[in-house]
């Protein structure tokens, strides 16, 4: 989407929403970001991130089920919109161009 800026850990909390996909919830996707990306994130700047992409519409989110490891509290799961769906792809194809024009560092 032509204007739509997306931070760079936006991104990544969106992508790991992908990645996640019904089990994207706040500690999951911290987990998620430590494990893949070696990188310190702590719950609280997930979940800002989280609502701050439902109120840009590029994610979405529902409550799923009852655990009783959770004392039978429901999660609240987080998936891209269509939108945000677009915004990554638009992310993606401006970053591989940007790659591509580095003849030494080329991507496929």
């Amino acid at each position: 989407m032509k204007g739509e800026y997306l931070g760079e850990f936006e991104e990544l909390v969106l992508l790991t929403c992908l990645i996640l996909k019904e089990d994207a919830y706040g500690i999951n996707i911290v987990n998620e970001i430590k494990q893949r990306m070696s990188r310190s994130v702590n719950l609280s700047s997930v979940h800002v991130t989280l609502y701050r992409l439902e109120d840009k519409g590029l994610a979405k989110s529902y409550m799923g089920g009852t655990t009783s490891d959770r004392g039978g509290r429901r999660k609240r799961i987080f998936e891209p919109t269509d939108k945000g769906m677009e915004v990554l792809q638009e992310l993606k194809a401006n970053k591989v161009n940007i790659w591509n024009a580095i003849p030494e560092l080329k991507l496929s």
